[in-house]
């Protein structure tokens, strides 16, 4: 990647706690690459050959976690065709093995800011992600059979994880329970790079020296 270090900051929370969406509005304003680490998986179980696809698919219907070393491998070429150095990486890492398995192949090669924790009831999420499957999402994993899956390894997964962050000081939590009117002006003002009024009480000062 070269000898400046990408910054990164992992963005995680439920399925439908809004990661992807307020992603957008941080790309949008402050130039960051969003890497969203399942549109990396997705987009290689359909690309024609890979080696990878069905065993992709097969987890992604499942509930359950790619192999680190593959998610790895995908997140490493994106950030090596990117000019950018700065990243949001989104859903990842979800596991413990994914958090070994990065620090073992990516952590001496990145800087590492904070972690971006979307907090939701699950009530909330579900709803969204299956009237985003009703929608034409074009997900196989937008229904109530795999989303029980996905909550599951969320919560006994990737709850672990989110709290070995928090440990080190480096998880900075979101109320993400907001309604879908609000959604819009969930982070930010029209027009403007700061932070929207709604959430200025939440949201420690340090961020800006990130974004």
């Amino acid at each position: 990647m070269g000898e400046e270090k990408p910054t990164i900051v992992f963005v995680l929370g439920a399925p439908g706690a809004g990661k992807g969406t307020q992603c957008e509005k941080i790309v949008n304003e402050f130039g960051f690459v969003h890497l969203s680490a399942g549109d990396l998986l997705r987009e290689e179980r359909n690309t024609p050959g890979s080696e990878y696809g069905e065993l992709i698919e097969n987890h992604i219907r499942n509930g359950t976690i790619v192999p680190v070393e593959i998610t790895c491998n995908l997140l490493e070429n994106a950030m090596n065709k990117s000019e950018t150095k700065k990243f949001l990486i989104d859903g990842f890492p979800r596991n413990e093995n994914n958090l070994e398995g990065w620090n073992r192949m990516m952590g001496d090669k990145v800087n590492l800011k904070f972690v971006l924790f979307f907090d939701c009831p699950e009530e909330v999420c579900v709803n969204r992600c299956l009237k985003r499957g009703a929608a034409g999402s074009g997900r196989s994993d937008d229904n109530e059979e795999s989303l029980k899956k996905r909550f599951n390894t969320y919560i006994n997964d990737t709850m672990p994880i989110i709290e070995h962050y928090d440990k080190e000081n480096l998880v900075r939590k979101v109320d993400a329970n907001h309604s879908e009117d609000e959604s819009g002006a969930y982070w930010f003002a029209p027009g403007h790079p700061s932070i929207h009024p709604k959430l200025v009480d939440r949201i420690p000062q340090d961020w800006m020296d990130v974004f």
